[in-house]
């Protein structure tokens, strides 16, 4: 599970570093801060379809649930491209939502910060899709690698900077990268760092 996550100004130079030309709103939007669901937060899409160019738009993290009260912010890779939900905007919407890290907390209530081991900047694999409100995306999750297990059993699907336009343009490889396990990252509680094979 996936429930807050932080952005800073590596952000939005990671951002800059993947699409060529950038709206200077959206890098603003990048300010230091952690994202809840239902906030607006930046993420990376494919441009046209005749070009592999990237974009980036602001998108709500979260669709509507079902009963209206709350979103729905994560959904599971294994089986997203089973849920009527999920299937047409994992098909055909895919997105990257660029994070500084993510956080999660133990059993005992302990809060976690995850982040790279070289402190770039994570690319969570996720979709989106258009409401009345504007767009909207969800993260997708997997099983937790060694990294995170002893915290919680989920975490981001987290991809490579060189499987971003796979994910983005190749329908083909969609379900390959729903299965991928995440690299190894930097665990933080109270200043304490670990890092885990």
């Amino acid at each position: 599970m996936c429930g807050r996550y932080y952005i800073n100004d590596e952000t939005a130079k990671e951002i800059e570093k993947l699409i060529r030309q950038i709206d200077d709103a959206l890098l603003a939007s990048c300010k230091e801060r952690d994202v809840y669901p239902s906030a607006k937060a930046p993420v990376i899409l494919a441009g046209s379809e005749q070009s592999d160019q990237l974009t980036a738009g602001e998108f709500t993290w979260g669709f509507p649930s079902f009963s209206n009260k709350g979103v729905i912010f994560n959904a599971r890779s294994e089986t997203a491209l089973e849920k009527k939900t999920f299937r047409e905007s994992v098909k055909q919407r895919r997105c990257i939502i660029p994070a500084t890290g993510f956080y999660e907390w133990s059993e005992q209530k302990d809060k976690y910060f995850f982040r790279a081991p070289d402190h770039h900047v994570l690319l969570f694999a996720g979709f989106y899709r258009r409401y009345e409100d504007g767009d909207r995306f969800v993260i997708l999750t997997t099983q937790a690698n060694p990294s995170t297990s002893s915290v919680h059993p989920r975490m981001p699907l987290i991809l490579s900077p060189q499987e971003v336009q796979t994910w983005l343009f190749d329908d083909n490889a969609t379900d390959f990268l729903l299965h991928k396990r995440p690299a190894p990252l930097e665990k933080e509680l109270k200043g304490q760092l670990s890092l885990f094979d």
